[in-house]
């Protein structure tokens, strides 16, 4: 179990009104920030999807972003799936929502084999496959259980070490292998921007990402017709993702305030 949740009950659904007030705020502001970055980059209002990721955020903070707005949601750890969904599906029924439809649940962490079994009955897509190897093992589970689970490939745009994903140069490729398999449906690509304070250089790893993208499509491949999304952009960065061709960022600060675990 990882540490934070021995300190921290991620099932708690309570939470006091200044607190929910604190979240209503974030996600209006972001709600706002994404599309004055459309309107400025002559994108269509409502061409960017805004994923709360809610890594260390317990029930009752994410059932409040929802209730604000949030349509899609996003955890870093199978674990927090495991361990929240069964109160966020209740607390959504109680609003008319159905978790994994009205609100779609992304993997955005990295996955590790044994643990495939903990996210695949709950999550819509995974963000963060980044090899062949994942992908087969993904798709062998969802045969398995008679179901399509939509995918993203990771690529490390940024070449940092620190980072996940696939090499860029191997991205076309992998996306062609990916889209053939059964049992996945590959939906677009992931990167995280560079840790950098050069805006060219964040902006040219967004941009590198949405040409091959375009790429993957052109190709006319098996499989890759659905290869539409560029998850990219976060906190710090959505902004030169969004006017790059993002389609979904991935914004948890922002809205809920900084973490106080890791």
């Amino acid at each position: 179990m990882t540490a934070y949740m021995d300190h921290k009950d991620l099932t708690n659904d309570i939470i006091d009104e200044e607190r929910a007030r604190q979240i209503a705020d974030g996600v209006r502001r972001t709600m706002d920030a994404v599309a004055s970055a459309e309107v400025s980059s002559g994108r269509e209002i409502g061409s960017v999807k805004l994923l709360a990721a809610t890594k260390t955020r317990d029930v009752g903070e994410i059932i409040t972003a929802i209730d604000a707005g949030i349509r899609l949601i996003g955890e870093n750890r199978p674990q927090e799936v495991q361990a929240k969904a069964g109160g966020l599906a209740k607390r959504l029924l109680e609003r008319g929502l159905t978790l994994g439809k009205d609100v779609p649940f992304h993997l955005i962490g990295q996955l590790q084999s044994n643990k495939i079994g903990k996210v695949l009955p709950v999550v819509n897509t995974i963000e963060s496959v980044d090899s062949i190897e994942l992908a087969e093992k993904i798709a062998r589970r969802a045969v398995m259980r008679d179901m399509t689970v939509g995918v993203l490939l990771e690529v490390n745009e940024s070449g940092e070490e620190s980072k996940s994903g696939c090499p860029p140069s191997h991205a076309i490729d992998l996306a062609k292998r990916i889209g053939a398999m059964g049992g996945l449906e590959l939906q677009g690509l992931m990167t995280i921007g560079a840790h950098v304070d050069d805006e060219r250089t964040i902006r040219a790893g967004f941009a590198h990402l949405r040409r091959t993208r375009d790429q993957i499509l052109a190709s006319g491949a098996e499989g890759v017709e659905h290869c539409t999304e560029l998850s990219m952009g976060m906190t710090n960065d959505m902004t030169l993702a969004i006017e790059e061709g993002s389609t979904i960022v991935r914004v948890g600060t922002a809205i809920f305030g900084p973490r106080a675990f890791i």
